[in-house]
């Protein structure tokens, strides 16, 4: 039987997940897979590469993979077990590739333009992202509130603990005015309440603040067990309006004096917002699940739903923004993120990790993920067709179906041999940050130009190439970013309304970043704490991390002290052809005014300590920076997706096969994780290969049938 010949345009996640199914050895060789590349490297968002002369890594931005990436895990697991890499390979098995990082920080503004970190440590979680799941897709809006009360107990038993000592007798010892009269008056309006929970708390008279709460959580926790039909929500609704009424009364009383009890109460803010919203709207029994919420941004349903000014302005809930670069235009005066998937990955991501909350990778993105899936794909015989970028998909007279793909071929190879796209690095197969010129006809003078065809103003042209179906491809799967969606599908938009619509709505935004090696530990430059990443920050770069595991995987001849990498959104309003430039100038300023805060020994009187900078050879001052890399991600493939609140409905399935022989892929999908992340990308690339194939079998994508 003839094999079926399935051409994926584009090598980022979405695609490489879509070959990997497509090309399982169980799948019995029934696709020929050819995979389509602008440039001369896989990995697209993701991508990263090697400096020729230091083998340091230069990546699009910070990538650090979440725990309850089950999808991704369970993809990057299988090639290196395939890979089969022999002993002393220096990333050999998946977990010499990621390791656990526990810790996680936002920064917050307490005075004026003062900042304070706030660092906290998760718990390892049991298992391991990728290891098969004992339950079914076991997520359910029921088991996240069961979880979000249990969490809601611990954090009160905390602030009971701390306030009056884990002996509960000692309750009445000592114990603050502020919860004496917060105790009053919740026992006081909670003794009308007929669900038993009256009668109970209020036996407890003066006994602490926590005690009553614990009594109160239990409650609730009785009554969301019970919840069998909508009109129960009210119940339990009703009771957690009680006391967190009666709580938010004390509230600033409780906390201003003193600040790690703020941040605990922050987050039972936004606890006890989610739980109420959960249950005010019937989302425990609406078939949407959290899409139901998606017209409201997370702040406002929130507030709707009664967390304060104090809480929604917290560092927790600006982390969250920062995280999906959640600002319309990059203008950060903007922000807006869609509530049901803020909760969906909030759910996801605190009670759903296994193993650690982050998983940091010890080599570049392209080294960790893209080479190894690159080898395994290559061993099973898949075509790469690197230097193709795509200009248009072409329907057929009748508009039923894809029937050409047009290229511009951007370079060819001596004597038309296949490109080889890897070096080595320290003995690990990398991709390199630019082209290997010396494989390419007229090599010598594209190094000269220092070519880049992944440039969003690069026109060069050695010709085209024009696939037809059936002759050429049978199915085609459009895996690139979706800024270039609107471009590429311009006869797809004109045919189908679902098309227009989510050209329309879907909206993307600029990213920026830079990276510097310092000549000093980090922690000898101020910073007091374990390595992290930290969010919340000032523009123009909101997160930061220390990234100093990579040290030994470069190639420097006197390895750096330290690594640390800066990202944050572009406003559009900022990009013109010298983004580039205000993307290094911005990080020059921000390591001269703003750095200090978290490296206090990198700045003096002057600013920044230049002379701090790595290979900065005989520059002196600022110039020293041009050392450094920093990148504006600004074309329409490298452009992140953005999950604003009124839009997900937009965005077309994987599944949805309205053109017969036509599918797409990626994080900007309905795949069950509307998001941009690797996880969204792989959820939508593996739901491409089942739309393609019938595999994999949907309950087999891990949150796919997700609320």
């Amino acid at each position: 039987m003839r094999k079926k010949k399935i051409a994926i345009i584009g090598g980022g996640c979405a695609g490489i997940s879509t070959a990997l199914e497509l090309t399982r050895p169980e799948r019995g060789g029934a696709f020929e897979v050819t995979i389509y590349q602008m440039g001369w490297r896989l990995g697209g968002k993701g991508a990263s590469g090697r400096d020729v002369e230091t083998g340091r890594i230069e990546e699009h931005g910070l990538h650090l993979w979440m725990g309850f990436y089950e999808n991704a895990f369970r993809m990057i697991r299988d090639c290196y077990s395939e890979l089969r890499r022999p002993e002393g390979h220096p990333i050999r098995t998946w977990q010499d590739a990621f390791v656990p990082d526990n810790y996680v920080g936002v920064t917050e503004r307490v005075v004026g333009s003062q900042w304070d970190n706030w660092s906290a440590y998760f718990p390892p979680a049991a298992g391991l992202p990728g290891d098969p799941l004992s339950d079914r897709n076991p997520f359910s809006i029921r088991g996240y509130v069961a979880q979000c009360l249990r969490l809601l107990r611990t954090l009160i038993q905390s602030v009971q603990d701390r306030s009056v000592g884990p002996d509960p007798r000692a309750a009445n010892e000592g114990l603050p005015a502020a919860l004496t009269a917060l105790v009053s008056s919740l026992a006081s309006s909670l003794r009308q309440d007929k669900s038993g929970f009256a009668a109970r708390s209020a036996g407890y008279g003066q006994m602490a603040l926590g005690a009553v709460l614990l009594e109160a959580v239990s409650a609730l926790q009785r009554a969301i067990n019970v919840t069998s039909k909508p009109r129960d929500d009210n119940t339990a609704a009703t009771l957690l309006d009680k006391i967190a009424a009666t709580l938010q009364h004390q509230f600033d009383l409780l906390i201003a004096s003193d600040k790690e009890l703020r941040r605990i109460w922050e987050i039972v803010d936004v606890v006890l917002a989610i739980v109420r919203g959960v249950l005010r709207e019937g989302l425990l029994f609406s078939p949407q699940g959290f899409e139901a919420i998606d017209k409201y941004d997370w702040c406002e349903w929130l507030a709707r739903h009664g967390a304060r000014p104090a809480t929604l302005d917290s560092a927790f809930i600006r982390g969250s923004y920062d995280l999906l670069f959640a600002f319309e235009d990059g203008d950060v005066g903007k922000p807006r993120l869609a509530a049901g998937q803020a909760l969906r990955g909030a759910m996801r991501m605190f009670f759903t990790y296994r193993g650690a909350l982050f998983w940091k990778m010890q080599a570049g993105m392209g080294d960790i993920v893209f080479a190894p899936a690159y080898e395994v794909l290559q061993n099973r015989g898949v075509r790469f067709e690197f230097f193709h970028r795509l200009e248009n998909v072409g329907l057929d007279a009748s508009k039923t179906h894809v029937e050409t793909l047009d290229f511009t071929v951007q370079a060819k190879t001596k004597q038309d041999k296949p490109y080889a796209p890897l070096v080595d690095v320290k003995g690990l197969p990398c991709w390199p940050s630019l082209p290997l010129y010396d494989q390419l006809a007229d090599g010598g003078q594209l190094r000269k130009n220092n070519w880049n065809p992944e440039h969003e103003g690069d026109s060069r042209s050695i010709g085209s190439k024009h696939l037809k179906v059936t002759e050429d491809f049978d199915y085609a799967v459009l895996a690139v970013g979706f800024g270039a969606v609107p471009t590429l599908c311009r006869e797809l938009i004109d045919a189908e309304p679902k098309w227009r619509r989510m050209s329309d709505g879907v909206k993307t935004v600029a990213t920026q970043a830079f990276q510097v090696w310092l000549d000093e530990p980090i922690n000898d430059l101020g910073w007091i704490g374990p390595p992290i990443n930290i969010s919340g920050y000032v523009e123009p770069f909101d997160t930061w991390a220390d990234m100093r595991q990579l040290i030994p995987r470069e190639n420097w001849a006197r390895d750096p002290a330290a690594i640390a990498y800066f990202c944050s959104v572009l406003p559009d309003a900022l990009i013109d052809e010298n983004a580039d430039q205000t993307v290094k100038e911005n990080a020059k300023r921000y390591l001269d005014r703003d750095v200090g805060h978290f490296w206090p020994k990198a700045v003096n009187e002057d600013g920044f300590r230049w002379e701090l900078l790595s290979g900065g050879a005989d520059a002196t001052g600022p110039k020293r920076f041009e050392s450094q890399f920093w990148t504006a991600n600004t074309s329409p493939t490298e452009r992140y997706v953005l999950s604003l609140p009124d839009t997900l409905q937009y965005r077309i399935s994987p599944l949805d096969i309205r053109f017969d022989n036509f599918t797409i892929a990626g994080d900007w999908t309905d795949c069950g994780h509307q998001a941009g992340c690797v996880e969204a990308a792989v959820m939508s690339g593996l739901l491409a290969a089942s739309a393609l194939s019938g595999y994999p079998k949907l309950h087999h994508i891990i949150g796919y049938d997700h609320p």
